[in-house]
C-alpha cells in the first residue's frame, strides 16, 4: 500500500476525466492508493486529486477504478465532495457534485448528489440530484430529487430592433 505519496497512472484514471478519449497523461495524486487484480478493482483515497492533459481535473475524498479481465478500465466513480473541471464537445464546464462516474465505453458522465454543471463561456447552469452528459450523442439529462424542481440558469439577448 502506497501512502502520501504522488501516484503517476497513464491512461488509468481518466475518470471525470471527462475530455476527449485522446491518448493524454494522467496524474493522480491520493494519500492511499490499493489495488486487488483478483477483483478487478483500484480505490484511492484520501484527497484524491486527477488532473489529465491542460484543463481536465476532478477532486474527490475517495474514487475507484472498475476494470475488465483485459485490466481495462471499464468505470470510473469518485465519491466525497467531487468537484471537476472538463472539455466536453469543444466546451469547457465545471462542476461537483456528491458522486461522479464516468463510463468510457459511452462515454458517459454522471453527477449525482446536488449536481451542478456549469459551462464556462456562455455562463449557463444547471441544478439538478442527477445530470447525465453523453458525449458520444451529446445529449443531457438532469433528474431532480424529493419533487424538488430542476433549476436552469442562462442568459437570453433580446433582439436587436
Amino acid at each position: 500500500m502506497v501512502t502520501n505519496k504522488r501516484l503517476i497512472i497513464f491512461g488509468a484514471f481518466m475518470a471525470f476525466a471527462l475530455s476527449n478519449l485522446n491518448a493524454e497523461q494522467v496524474e493522480v495524486t491520493t494519500a492511499d492508493f490499493f489495488a486487488d487484480e483478483n477483483k478487478l478493482i483500484s480505490d484511492l483515497k484520501g484527497g484524491v486529486h486527477i488532473k489529465k492533459g491542460d484543463f481536465d481535473e476532478l477532486t474527490s475524498e475517495s474514487g475507484r477504478i472498475y476494470f475488465n479481465k483485459e485490466k481495462q478500465p471499464v468505470k470510473y466513480v469518485a465519491t466525497g465532495n467531487v468537484k471537476m473541471k472538463a472539455i466536453v464537445n469543444g466546451k469547457k464546464y465545471d462542476g461537483s457534485g456528491d458522486e461522479a462516474t464516468y463510463e468510457p465505453a459511452t462515454s458517459t458522465y454522471t453527477l449525482t448528489g446536488k449536481a451542478y454543471l456549469h459551462e464556462i463561456d456562455t455562463d449557463k447552469k444547471v441544478y439538478g440530484n442527477r445530470i447525465t452528459v453523453n458525449q458520444k450523442d451529446g445529449t443531457y439529462h438532469v433528474d431532480s430529487a424529493d419533487k424538488q424542481p430542476v433549476r436552469m440558469i442562462f442568459q437570453v439577448e433580446d433582439a436587436k430592433k
